[in-house]
């Protein structure tokens, strides 16, 4: 049996693109309402809800647990360039959660 959970949220970014993986010092920590079960899976699957800025908002997740997840909006980099300067403004940030 699967649970789900859902939330939204108020991002922005004022720091430059992030580029180094694993590194989340820019993230904002989101805290799932209830806990999961303890042992199991959790995917997060985010989505942007608004359209505030010009550029853009890419979405990194990291460190997924039973308890929450890290965000960041992180502008569009491809081919090894930064194509923005990676600040961007307010927008809000819908989210679902699941176990599998």
């Amino acid at each position: 049996m699967s649970l789900i959970q859902t939330g939204k949220l108020q991002l922005n970014s004022t720091h430059p693109v992030a580029v180094t993986g694993g590194d989340t010092s820019t993230f904002t920590q989101v805290t799932f309402p209830t806990p999961f079960p303890a042992g199991s899976t959790v995917i997060v699957t985010p989505f942007v809800q608004t359209f505030n800025g010009p550029e853009t908002p890419g979405l990194r997740i990291a460190n997924v647990t039973t308890s929450g997840f890290k965000i960041r909006l992180n502008e569009l980099h491809a081919a090894g360039k930064v194509t923005s300067d990676g600040t961007h403004a307010e927008e809000t940030i819908g989210w679902i959660a699941t176990t599998v």
